[in-house]
């Protein structure tokens, strides 16, 4: 399927790896110029470079904490004019409810609300001005379900839903939508982190670990970032200008909802 955004710019954030290069490489695929970003430049530019000699397409790389306010704002500079903008940042630490304090609540808002709320406040004007636009959130499945250690990340990203459920709403008339992805296990570092953060409290190895995480979901097995990357790509398609403010579960049907 042709997606229709071939020469469309894309910002995509922490996209040197996992899921947000899921996202990078299939929006290239589309013929998407993109402008990449993550903390380490070193794999950084060995993703862009992947992602150049694949697709053929430009890619500017900006190596900065996008969490902060001065890499917003060379994200920001580097990715003028995009008509896509993906968010993405990692999640913070998993824990118990005892554990967390004020400051670590701030950074979690800080990293997985504050900072795609102030990069769509930055681009969505050129969008709505250029009458055509496209925001891609990742999130979490933890906005439908609770997850009981990621506490931080349930508050933060639930925080998020709630500002893009009624933002997506009032731009859509510019031809602008809005949505979150909310991704359940994938096979990504943070998966591994999370793996180990088990096997360590349960006494098991980390390939047990991921077994018995496996046999919870109805696929029994984990996402792939390309799988993932290909429902971004969509959403940022000239395809789906009806689907607006919509939460995407990409979790292998692991959480057991209706609706």
């Amino acid at each position: 399927m042709d997606l229709g955004i071939r020469g469309k710019k894309a910002i995509v954030c922490a996209s040197s790896k996992g899921l947000g290069f899921g996202c990078a490489d299939a929006l290239a695929a589309a013929g998407v110029e993109l402008v990449m970003n993550a903390r380490g430049s070193e794999a950084l530019e060995e993703a862009a470079a992947a992602i150049r000699a694949r697709h053929g397409v430009n890619v500017v790389t900006v190596a900065c904490d996008v969490t902060t306010p001065d890499g917003q704002a060379k994200v920001l500079a580097a990715g003028e004019g995009a008509d896509i903008l993906v968010t993405n940042a990692g999640g913070p630490p998993p824990g118990l409810w005892s554990d967390w304090d004020r400051d670590d609540f701030i950074r979690a808002l800080d990293a997985n609300m504050l900072t795609p709320i102030a990069l769509m406040k930055a681009a969505l004007p050129g969008m709505i001005d250029r009458g055509w636009g496209r925001v891609v959130n990742i999130t979490s499945q933890s906005v439908k379900a609770p997850i009981p250690a990621l506490g931080l990340s349930n508050a933060a990203r639930t925080g998020l839903t709630g500002y893009v459920a009624g933002t997506a709403r009032q731009v859509a008339q510019h031809g602008v939508t809005i949505n979150n992805m909310l991704p359940g296990i994938h096979d990504t570092d943070r998966a591994v982190s999370l793996d180990g953060n088990v096997a360590r409290q349960q006494n098991i190895s980390v390939e047990e670990a991921r077994a018995r995480r496996e046999a919870t979901i109805p696929v029994r097995r984990y996402g792939t970032a390309a799988e993932f990357g290909a429902m971004c790509a969509f959403l940022c398609s000239a395809h789906a200008g009806f689907i607006v403010g919509q939460n995407i579960l990409l979790d292998g049907g692991a959480t057991n909802a209706t609706i």
